[in-house]
């Protein structure tokens, strides 16, 4: 059952934001809205951006420098091309490119003629990764990791621990987005996704106050994060038998009417 703490007296919940984008199909957020007969709106606090030209080049390093590009993510395959293009540096067709998964790769499409380039891909794990990157055929490259600016340590750590040659390159970062046309006031239930999202939302509303509004988080660290803020905490997902945000939701309106 969804963690449960009433922020002041419960009320009748009539309107959801929801700190993401806007799913582009019909989503379990759908079902809500007619099940229980409430309004759900969908306002990213967050976006990713690339770094400046200017922030790259205070790295000093240079890309074409490299024989083999690493990517985690389809996020880092955007930026790591736009900074190219920004620079007006053409990539050679004899780099390789190293993905965590097949999906990332795939992705790759967007830029390069897959066919003619050396890609090798994981099953989405950094174990996987780090065999690919150290076998003996490639032992001797030297690898640009394309990060952004909340990077997991392990990543790094792990590859250079397997004495790969390794660039840690920060290419983009997660900015707050501006959300001055909102009157939080107006929802009844704000859910949060990231540790990031707590801090846009002081950083947009410095006065801010919680008032009867309930907050729901998906993850143990934006729960952290929203305790660390002096926050009031109703709604907790995932648990065993709570996997997603919308079902938090679902469990809460049954159990507290709408």
């Amino acid at each position: 059952m969804a963690k449960v703490v009433p922020s002041g007296r419960m009320k009748k919940v009539k309107k959801i934001l929801i700190s993401q984008p806007e799913p582009a199909e019909k989503s379990p957020y759908t079902d809500l809205t007619e099940k229980y007969d409430v309004k759900i709106d969908f306002r990213p606090f967050i976006q990713v951006e690339s770094v400046s030209l200017k922030d790259f080049r205070k790295q000093k390093l240079e890309i074409l420098g490299h024989t083999a590009v690493i990517f985690t993510a389809r996020t880092a395959v955007d930026h790591f091309f736009n900074i190219c293009g920004g620079l007006k540096i053409t990539v050679p067709e004899s780099m390789k490119y190293f993905c965590m998964s097949e999906a990332v790769a795939l992705y790759l499409q967007k830029y390069i003629i897959y066919r003619k380039r050396k890609i090798f891909f994981g099953d989405g794990s950094l174990a996987s990764l780090v065999a690919l990157t150290t076998t003996s055929k490639h032992r001797n490259d030297k690898f640009f990791l394309v990060l952004a600016n909340t990077f997991k340590p392990e990543i790094p750590k792990t590859l250079e621990k397997a004495k790969l040659k390794i660039s840690r390159a920060i290419m983009y970062r997660t900015v707050a987005t501006d959300l001055s046309d909102l009157n939080l006031a107006d929802y009844d239930i704000i859910s949060f996704f990231s540790p990031m999202e707590i801090k846009s939302l002081q950083s947009n509303f410095p006065d801010y106050i919680q008032g009867d509004t309930l907050f729901a988080t998906f993850g143990p660290a934006t729960a952290k994060a929203v305790k660390a803020a002096k926050y009031v905490l109703s709604i907790e997902a995932p648990k065993p038998e709570i996997p997603s945000m919308s079902k938090a939701l679902d469990i809460f309106l049954k159990l507290h009417g709408s």
